[in-house]
């Protein structure tokens, strides 16, 4: 679990981390520098998990070796999935990260969101959903290992 007290803000007690996969932590299929390491350390106090429609059909093999649950969803009604599956975590130990319109949903849900924009953008419901923005995926995850920065951004 990772804690952060946030003056002004509220007190973040997290236990799960729920990512996108393309647009989030890859760029057209591909696993982005840095992300793995990122991950591995982040696991150790993160359960991590990845829901993806896996558009480019490499999320499994990209992401073997990292410790994290891959659901693939369907194509249709991505949004209303992957907000149920945060609901299902405790919303309220749970942050996301995502890009897309289809995860706008989990972000407002989660106890903190982050949106990130890498090569294909970001959907402006999406950003306006987060709590936190950030300019690509591995300054988003060492938000969660160095919890000043959030302070720094979140505090009033």
């Amino acid at each position: 679990m990772i804690e952060i007290a946030i003056p002004g803000y509220k007190v973040l007690q997290l236990k799960h981390l729920v990512l996108d996969y393309n647009g989030t932590l890859a760029c057209d299929g591909q696993i982005l520098a840095g992300v793995r390491e990122c991950l591995k350390v982040l696991a150790d106090k993160l359960t991590i998990h990845v829901l993806t429609a896996d558009t480019f059909g490499k999320a499994r093999s990209h992401l073997e070796g990292v410790p994290c649950e891959l659901l693939i969803l369907p194509v249709d009604n991505q949004d209303k999935g992957k907000l149920e599956y945060v609901k299902h975590l405790e919303s309220e130990h749970t942050v996301c990260i995502g890009n897309g319109r289809n995860d706008q949903l989990m972000l407002k849900e989660a106890a903190l969101g982050i949106a990130v924009v890498l090569d294909e953008g970001a959907a402006v419901e999406t950003m306006l959903a987060a709590d936190v923005f950030c300019i690509n995926i591995v300054l988003a995850l060492e938000l969660l290992t160095n919890p000043l920065r959030l302070t720094a951004t979140l505090r009033s």
